[in-house]
């Protein structure tokens, strides 16, 4: 997917649940504690073949990535852009089927 968006996050390992997979990805892949408050959403979706399936959470973060910025392991860059926006990116398809929920839970919570 590169030169794509996508809402962080990864795989489940063995063993994992969601919210642990949550967690271990955060700090794998940018070096921040996070805690999976809430889910948002989930959907599905196909490739290669296979179903799989994508879930979005409200997480909090043990700091935001600005004055001490994340070290990225896996991407090239993040930004915190206003929620609207997020389909104005280049996004992969399957974060662009959770945007709809995220997009309404966001305006929800304000």
């Amino acid at each position: 997917m590169g030169g794509r968006w996508e809402f962080p996050g990864g795989k489940l390992e063995s063993g994992d649940d969601d919210r642990a997979a949550v967690a271990r990805e955060m700090q794998e892949e940018f070096g921040v504690a996070a805690e999976p408050v809430e889910q948002i959403a989930s959907c599905t979706f196909e490739h290669d073949g296979r179903t799989c399936a994508v879930t979005a959470y409200f997480v909090r973060l043990a700091h935001d990535g600005t004055a001490v910025p994340y070290v990225l392991a896996e991407h090239t860059e993040y930004k915190w852009i206003p929620p609207q926006d997020v389909a104005s990116l280049h996004f992969v398809d399957s974060d662009l089927k959770l945007y709809p929920a995220v997009l309404s839970y966001l305006e929800h919570i304000k």
